[in-house]
């Protein structure tokens, strides 16, 4: 598996570049800005970019997705709880990136549900609080977990629709779950592990 790591955008979200070697096939998940760059590293790598899967619809995380469509045609993938941030306005928290171009999602995903990258099974984990449609997608023995978790942190709560206790609750019963060595890649920052967290992280 190619996995590669992008921070892009203002906030310097992390996009995540998931790949079969064999294939060639990939997936691009929350491309937060540079899209030129991002298109770049996939076409360094040989990589046929066939979805666009989003962890969750703020601004940091979305406002590449347009010209990635348009540049690729992949299917742009997204919990349907929200929905309602990819339509611009003021709910969405980052103003700077209000005046993203604007998409339509092509298939809704859910809880369960494995998207199949070539040979590459990625697991959608509905991780709810940070946003009411935040998912995690498992790979693995990797996490990626936009940004419902973070090294020694949780997302935020602090706007329409967030919710603290949600988001505990689904860090608890969808990650902490797993094995001590299981590698989580957030939204922002550097990578940690399930051990990590459970030791150090003050907010579990």
């Amino acid at each position: 598996m190619i996995l590669k790591v992008y921070p892009a955008g203002v906030y310097m979200a992390n996009c995540y570049i998931v790949g079969d070697k064999n294939t060639k096939d990939c997936a691009i998940i929350d491309p937060g800005g540079n899209s030129k760059g991002i298109l770049s590293e996939c076409k360094d790598n040989n990589l046929n970019v066939k979805y666009i899967i989003l962890t969750h619809g703020h601004g940091d995380h979305i406002a590449g997705v347009y010209d990635i469509k348009e540049a690729t045609g992949a299917k742009i993938l997204m919990n349907k709880e929200d929905e309602y941030l990819t339509k611009g306005g003021t709910l969405n928290i980052t103003p700077i990136l209000r005046n993203i171009k604007l998409f339509e999602i092509d298939e809704y995903i859910k809880d369960g549900d494995i998207i199949k990258v070539g040979d590459i099974r990625i697991e959608v984990l509905e991780t709810p609080g940070h946003t009411p449609g935040s998912v995690s997608l498992k790979i693995n023995n990797i996490i990626l977990t936009g940004d419902a978790l973070f090294k020694g942190s949780v997302g935020r709560t602090d706007f329409e629709k967030a919710s603290h206790e949600q988001l505990i609750k689904s860090i608890k019963e969808k990650i902490m779950i797993y094995n001590d060595d299981t590698i989580i890649y957030p939204g922002h920052g550097p990578s940690t592990t399930v051990g990590e967290e459970k030791r150090y992280n003050p907010f579990l």
